[in-house]
Parts: C-alpha cells; structure tokens; sequence
C-alpha cells in the first residue's frame, strides 16, 4: 500500500530506531541468540546482520531495486503497471489451503554477513514458488493462507506482500522486529513467539515516510456462515449487506469490509485511491463455492474510490466497478465509493398510514418526472425545496421518477442501468435523494421509481461479462443480447441473478423508503421471441415462447417486495395481452400460470386507442369511435394506469397538445377534453412533466419542460396556465369524489349512459363509489355546443349539479356551462327511467355530480 504523506496532525514517522529497553530487549535478545544457535547447529559461522533502518535498503539486496520509488496514477487515471507482474498461467490452479507452514520451500534461512543486531530475528524462508506467483500475478484464491501471521516449527512467521515499499517492520507490544525482504515486494521473518499475536501492527517504510497500519491479511473473514448460506442458495434478501463495500469495525478494528461476487475469476485484487489503482498488493480471498471474494482492509473508510481487478479464465484482467456500490462517481466517471448513510428520516407519519388503503381502492394519479431535466441544474437537495411544493400544488398524490439508478449515458433518460444500487450521482450523494423523499413525503406525495430489471448495457466497466465469462447475462448469446437496444438481458435462471434484483427492488423500498416500483420493459422479459425473427429464438421445455424462468423471477420479486415492505405498490409497464399480471402469484390463470403478482398495470391498450382517436380531425372521429370505448371491453381484466407518459411526447412523437388537430384554441381545447375524460375512466392517471401545461414542444432532456410559457410577461401565458389550472381542479375534484377511484377495479363502479353517439362524437357514463353515489361525465370531443342534449339518468337523484366543466373560461374556455341545478324528469332515455337535457360544451368533458 503506497501510502499518502502524514498529515500535519499525525506523528511523524522515520527511520531511526530506539534502542530496545526491558522485555523488548530481552526478547530481541532471545531473537538474535536462536539465530546463533541455528547457524552452529548448522555448522554455518555466525551471521553478520546488515546496516539497516526504516525507510532505506541494504545494498546489494537480492531480488530488489535500490531506489523503488511509490507509483502514482497514470496520466489517464487508471492503475500503473504491477510490480513484478508476470503473465498468469492459462490454467486455473487450486486454491491455497493449510497454515503457512504448508508453504515453506526450505526451514528458516537465517542473514548472513556481519554479527547480529540485538532486534535480528530468524530470517522466514519465504514462500514456495507457487504462491509467490500467484500473488504476482493476481489468482490467489486465499492469500490470507500465506500472507499475515502464521505459527510455524520455531515460532510465527510473518508475511507482508507490499510492493514499493523499502521496508516493513512488525510491531507487538513486546516486540519490535524488521522483516527480511524477499524481493518483488515481499517482505518475511520468523518471531520466537509462543502463538500468533492477537493484535500487531505493520511499520511499513516507503521513499520519504513510513505508514503504521494493521495488516488486511490478519483478519478472519467478516462474512458470516448464514450470510454465505442464503448467498449460496440465492435467497438473501439483504444482499447489500453482504456485498459492497461496507465500513465497520471488524475485531474491534475500523475499516472497510469489501465482497465481489466473481465465480468465474481466477483472482480478485482491490485497486483504489488509498493505494493509487495498484490493486497488486490487495488480493482478496475467495469464500469457497458461492464465489465470492472478500478483503477486510482496516483503515479505509467512506469516501475512498475503488474498483475490483480481476485475472479472468484466460489470465487477461478487468477493472470493473461494483455492481453493489451504493455510490458512485459522476459520470463519465466509473469508480464507485465507500458510502455510509447519515440520514435521518422524518417521515415516520407518511410510513406508518401509507398502507391503510390499497392502491387499486385509493386516489392514485402520478406526476413523472425526470429528475435531471425538471428544473435543470438543481441538486437533490434543491429540488427537495422546489418539487413537493409543486406537485403538492398541483394535487397529485405521488411522483413517478424515471430512473435515479446509476447511469452512464444521460441519453437513455436512466434506462440503462450499470449501478443498480446507487442513486445517480449527477445530483448528489444517496443521503441527498434520501432528503428529497423525505422532503416528498413530508408534504404527503408518494414516491414511485422506475426500475429497470430487464436489461443493462454492455460497457467493459460494468456488469457484462463481470468476471470473463457471461454471468449476469445468459450463457445463450441468443438469449443475452437486447435486440431492440444493443443491451444484454439478464439470465434470471440464474439463482444469484435473481437474487441480485430480487434484493435492489427491497432495498429501494427498504433504504431510500420508495412508495412503488414501476417496472420497465416488463413484456420483453416474459416472451422469448420478443423482438425476435424464427430461428433467433428458442422455445421453453414445454415448447412455447414464454419465459419462464422470467415469470418465476417476477413472482418472486412481487411476493418479496410485498411481503417485506408492507404499503408498497408494484407497477408493471406490459404491453400485451399477457394473463394474470396483477393477479396474486398463488391463483393460477387459463394457461396455467400464477398471476405475476403485480399491484397495478400500465394500460397501453388505452393510452394507444385514445390518443389514436383525439389525433383525428372531429369530422372523422366518428369512424374511430371504438377506439375512444373498447378499453372498457377489458378495463377490470387488471388493475389498470392510464399512462400519458414521457414516451408518448418525444423522438417526432409531438407533444400532447401538439398532437391535437385544429387551431391553437382548439388544440387546448381538445386536450382540456381529454385530460377530464382520462381523469374520468376507470384506472389511476399518469401525466409527464410539461404536459399539464400545454408545452407545445417535445420533451428534451437537455433542457426540460418550457418554464417560460408561464412567464407572465409572456402573452399567451394565460393559455397554459390555464390548462395547468385544470389538472389542479381535476386532482382536486378527483381526490374528493371516491366515485372516480374507490371501485376502479369493480365492474359495478362504472356504468355507460351512451357508448354509441359516434356521429355526435359524445361519450357519457356514470362512476359509482362503494355507496352507490355517481358521477355522471360527459365529453363531447365535436367543436359544436349541443343544446339540450338528452342523458338517461337514474331516477334516484333529485338534482344534479355540475361540478367540473373543461370548457370554463378559467382555463382559457368559451364558457359554455351549465350554471343551475339540472332536474331530471321522468321521461326514459338511453334504457333508464329518467332523463336530463344538457348544453355541451364544444370540444370539453364535463362533470356532474347529485346537488
């Protein structure tokens, strides 16, 4: 370990030695008279001991370089070139086992030259030419076996493997005593000492100082046998807890545990800052057949950059980040750091009422945003200021955020994970978007994220082939490659696959208090052939083209989220007509399968339809009717969303208003329409940011939504402010009225008042909370108002009122309203006993409710 100089406030450290006083003495004494005693039982003449002290090198050392100077970083920033590195063999060789007395190449070889110093000690042989080259080359499997203090005939050997330094020295409480160095950065000896010493500290001298640590390789390993066990069988539900980076404090030292999953490598070392990317003095050792790695290094704390230098099956090496760092660098840079919470969270009202309600029974409309483009250039911290109050504004009772995970190219909006476990660091820190959701849920707004489990890209930093061979993708190039987004998909037959996603999803929840996970790209993970031509597919043991170690993955992760973390929702964005999405995994469907397990589903048969129908010219639109009422043909086949989302206003898209055929009123119009028919129909809404005020661009991350269009100096500002003071009424009104989401998956909380008035373009039903209290809205999507036009009603309300009118001049409408109290009267209409006469606005949605 190539240390950093002192700072101001540490001792400083040098050469010189104190002359050995009291039991030190007596015990180098016993030192130096054993090494006598050797040589004349040997028949040797006695050894002289060279000049020698703390920071410079006896001439003529073998195997060593007079002036070995400290490596620093490369010019590019990655690791200098090892020491002493010579090329790994192709096989791969067994793991080192036994005491270090196993690895002797010949008994103790004491110094020879000049007579003994009081502090000479037996000179430790070394290690056998097997271990020396593993550790150089780095596919070591236990080089705690070797390295460290061990008991051997004579007393305990010593062993330090640390390149560039000059000299290391071993200190007890009763001992002080130099090791002899070997060469290429080892450094040994043999104490008189009855046992190996609970505790020791190395002095290790390098050019111009000398560091005083613990020694990494006197450690036992700080992963437990249960910890091991549930990794072993792909059940550790708390899996960051066990890989990563993670400081503590290990017999009774601080510093930094770190665990790396790697079967497939050869050897595993520890490059960071604290040794300047030369990972070659920090190998790890592998914790058997789960194959992982670990390294206790006592010490280090949060803050350290570090990266994970592995000797593949091939002998070639790889930096590669953590899969499981909780923190990274900002990108482009690809380190991931020792990261430790400090957070405090004071959410604990919102955490203990969140679950009271399911989702599927309680007001649920979402405002996604993405974070870095919502205000561009406010932090974690600065948006915590700015968005609860907005949304809370705004009424909506959660956020969906597009991902926050950890990515490399900002291009992909986060859809392309390479840190699973760490919060983007282009706005802070982890604690720093802990503050946001708090902040979130203090102001009484849930917290949806989007989770991306279906894929990550293939950068040589990352996840693909991690440690030389596929391991979290599938072993089936077929199967591994994304064919639509050049990604690879996981291999979730895996067992510590599945384990290593089933764990992120608790640990959002259970870490960073996420309300939901909205699950991407969900129905390119359950069929075989998606995307995919005959020929570049392959059936599954019943000959079909589900995924089923997918599906299996999926209800796991469902029951696990849910059952851990008590008032969370899942969210799966499905395209298809797979069966059974938000049904419980234990109740089998017709094909056979237990639901996925889902809370709730993205509709984008709905989403399609509709937007398909508003693009038309109203002339046209009554041959496209159906498309405005055929979602109610499967609407309580899942729990449904009704997603207006970033992907339907971006890449030539248009953006929602854009969409909208007409002038510019009209184009406001149509979407004021829309917006109050979505917020209407059965199933939870979903709106991205921008859309709630009739931003007439696309969406862009590299600038975000159009804030100017509510600048009051700007002249049609009153437009879009308009359309944003809907979307508060909607939520308002919505949020009060349990007929708009109590029975949103019961058949009996809707009912059609007309479905069929393609040529009047109008669509009117009623919403019925558990009490049986209705909502009637109506949304004539023509741009004429219709007089009097007649509805069937029940005869059970006396009077209705209009609660909501799309069309009100408050939002930039023509005012056409219906101010008094309609009475029905008793003439049948539309199949009911009773009728009432309306004036419909043009291109508006109105609502009405019992006066």
């Amino acid at each position: 370990m190539t240390p950093r100089p002192p700072s101001d406030d540490s001792p400083k450290k040098n050469g010189a030695k104190k002359p050995a006083t009291g039991k030190k003495a007596a015990v180098q004494k016993t030192a130096a008279q054993q090494t006598e005693a050797g040589k004349a039982a040997e028949g040797k003449p006695a050894a002289k001991a060279p000049e020698r002290s703390a920071g410079k090198k006896p001439a003529g050392s073998k195997g060593t370089k007079s002036a070995k100077k400290a490596p620093g970083p490369t010019a590019a920033g990655g690791p200098p070139a090892p020491a002493g590195a010579t090329p790994a063999p192709v096989d791969n060789p067994p793991a080192a086992t036994g005491t270090a007395a196993d690895h002797l190449a010949d008994p103790p070889t004491p110094y020879v030259g000049s007579p003994p110093r009081t502090d000479a000690v037996p000179v430790f042989a070394g290690l056998g030419p097997g271990d020396r080259e593993r550790l150089l080359s780095g596919t070591h499997h236990d080089p705690h076996g070797v390295l460290g203090a061990h008991p051997v005939p004579g007393g305990v050997a010593f062993l330090a493997f640390r390149p560039y330094a000059l000299g290391v020295t071993v200190v007890t409480d009763d001992l002080r005593a130099e090791l002899h160095d070997d060469g290429d950065g080892f450094f040994s000896a043999v104490l008189p000492l009855r046992a190996v010493p609970d505790a020791y500290r190395l002095l290790v001298a390098y050019e111009g100082t000398v560091q005083d640590t613990e020694d990494a390789y006197r450690f036992l390993p700080s992963l437990g046998d249960l910890d091991l066990h549930l990794l072993g069988e792909g059940r550790h539900e708390q899996l960051w807890q066990a890989l990563g980076a993670e400081p503590m404090v290990h017999q009774g030292v601080a510093g930094t545990r770190f665990t790396v999953w790697a079967p497939n490598a050869r050897g595993v070392r520890l490059a960071g800052t604290f040794n300047f990317w030369d990972g070659s003095g920090y190998p790890m050792r592998s914790l058997g057949s789960t194959g992982v790695w670990e390294l206790f290094v006592p010490g280090i704390g949060e803050g350290e950059l570090y990266k994970f230098e592995i000797t593949r099956p091939d002998g070639s090496r790889t930096l590669r980040a953590d899969p499981m760092a909780r923190r990274t660098e900002v990108p482009p840079r690809t380190s991931s750091i020792v990261h430790t919470s400090h957070h405090t969270w004071h959410d604990e009202e919102w955490m203990e009422g969140r679950g009271k309600r399911p989702a599927h029974e309680a007001p649920f409309s979402v405002y996604e945003v993405h974070l870095p483009s919502w205000r561009p250039g406010l932090t974690y911290r600065q948006l915590a200021q700015q968005l609860p109050a907005y949304v809370s504004d705004l009424g909506f009772t959660h956020v969906e955020l597009m991902p926050v995970a950890e990515h490399p190219f900002g291009g992909s909006w986060g859809y392309q994970v390479t840190g699973f476990y760490a919060p983007t660091a282009r706005l802070g820190t982890p604690d720093d978007f802990k503050h946001l959701v708090d902040a979130l849920h203090q102001a009484g707004i849930g917290v949806l994220m989007d989770w991306v489990p279906a894929h990550f890209p293939r950068d040589e930093w990352a996840l693909a082939e991690f440690d030389g061979r596929p391991l979290y993708e599938h072993a089936d190039p077929r199967r591994a490659a994304h064919p639509d987004w050049g990604t690879l998909e996981f291999d979730f037959g895996r067992r510590e696959v599945r384990n290593f996603l089933v764990a992120n999803a608790v640990y959002w929840c259970q870490e960073f208090h996420i309300d939901g996970l909205r699950v991407d790209a969900v129905a390119s993970m359950l069929y075989l052939d998606y995307s995919r031509q005959p020929g570049q597919w392959t059936p599954n043991e019943h000959g079909g083209r589900e995924n089923l170690d997918a599906v299996a993955f999926l209800q796991e992760m469902n029951a696990t989220v849910y059952r851990r973390n008590p008032g969370v929702v899942t969210i799966a964005e499905e395209s298809t007509a797979w069966d059974g999405v938000t049904r419980a995994t234990h109740h089998s469907g017709p094909g056979g399968f237990g639901g996925l397990g889902f809370g709730l589903k993205w509709n984008m048969g709905w989403m399609h339809d509709s937007l398909d129908y508003v693009q038309h010219e109203p002339v046209h639109r009554k041959y496209h009717h159906h498309e405005m009422t055929f979602s109610m043909v499967y609407a309580y086949s899942e729990n449904y969303v009704l997603p207006i989302s970033h992907d339907e206003v971006v890449h030539g898209k248009k953006s929602l208003v854009s969409k909208m055929p007409g002038d510019w009123w009209q184009q406001r119009a149509t979407t004021r329409a829309y917006l109050g028919f979505m917020w209407a129909h059965p199933g939870k809404q979903l709106l991205f940011m921008g859309q709630e005020f009739a931003q007439g661009a696309e969406w862009s991350e590299t600038h975000g939504p159009d804030w100017w269009l509510l600048d009051p100096a700007y002249p049609a500002e009153a437009d879009h402010r308009g359309v944003r003071d809907l979307v508060r009424d909607l939520n308002t009104v919505y949020r009060r009225t349990p007929a708009l989401w109590e029975q949103d998956t019961d058949p009996s909380g809707f009912q059609w008042v007309v479905g069929d008035a393609a040529e009047d373009n109008v669509f009117a039903f009623l919403r019925l909370d558990a009490e049986g209290t209705p909502l009637l809205a109506v949304s004539n999507l023509s741009p004429v108002v219709r007089h009097a036009y007649r509805l069937g009603v029940p005869d059970s309300v006396p009077a209705w009122q209009e609660t909501l009118n799309t069309d009100s001049a408050r939002y930039g409408g023509s005012d056409v309203t219906n101010p008094d109290v309609v009475k029905p009267e008793l003439q049948a209409w539309h199949g009911r006993p009773a009728s009432i006469r309306l004036t419909l606005p043009p291109l508006a949605t109105v609502w009405l409710r019992p006066a």
